[in-house]
């Protein structure tokens, strides 16, 4: 009896199970990237009813984070700022300013600016912002260059593996309480080896003086 087949179709089996597995494996990494929320939050910018620019205030202005978010040092949560915070200063400056009606009118109502929440976790996630403030962990870390940013936008994941990398080796990000609302803090030492070095040195040293040791079990962040 003739052969079919040729003898290079034994090969299919082999070569299917390949592909099979070769497309199996392609299809997790583009899910585990694309699903992901490096690709799905970071970037994300939205409009804010008051056109608020925080390279101006945080940048040229030189103000202090906690002008604004005042209770990061005390509170779970990173309040917005009230409308009082805003008329401290515009009860006096750009007081007929188009762009800040909006501010002008919550003041006048006393109905507040409906902010829109940059940075946000799922609601089984608990973060406590005071933990953190207070124990160094400086805005620029989690929040980036507000400083530079004229519509603010998320540029870290806040994942729980982003989370937990920080959590496992905390050295790296920790700087001196005093300053954990000063910018450009962690870039000045992206050049500087001795810099960075010095600064790793004082980072080990205080978590071995304070016994810091920031938890990796689930009921640390989840309820």
């Amino acid at each position: 009896m003739p052969q079919i087949f040729p003898r290079k179709a034994n090969a299919l089996p082999v070569v299917s199970l390949l592909g099979a597995g070769g497309g199996g494996l392609l299809l997790i990494g583009l899910i585990w990237y694309y699903f992901s929320p490096q690709f799905t939050d970071v970037g994300y910018q939205p409009e804010q009813p008051v056109p608020y620019n925080h390279a101006f205030h945080a940048g040229e202005l030189g103000m202090d984070c906690r002008y604004c978010h005042n209770l990061v040092e005390t509170s779970e949560h990173a309040n917005v700022p009230s409308t009082q915070t805003c008329m401290n200063c515009h009860a006096q400056i750009r007081t007929e300013s188009v762009q800040l009606l909006p501010v002008r009118e919550s003041w006048a109502t006393g109905e507040p600016i409906e902010w829109v929440n940059v940075h946000f976790l799922p609601d089984y996630v608990q973060f406590s912002h005071a933990v953190h403030v207070n124990v160094g962990v400086g805005c620029e870390t989690c929040h980036g260059r507000v400083d530079q940013m004229e519509v603010v936008s998320l540029v870290e994941p806040l994942s729980m593996g982003w989370c937990l990398e920080c959590h496992r080796d905390p050295a790296p990000t920790l700087r001196d309480p005093a300053l954990v609302t000063q910018m450009g803090y962690e870039a000045a030492a992206e050049d500087d080896d001795a810099l960075r070095q010095e600064r790793l040195e004082a980072s080990l040293a205080r978590i071995e003086a304070e016994g810091i040791k920031p938890p990796q079990n689930c009921s640390a962040c989840h309820y």
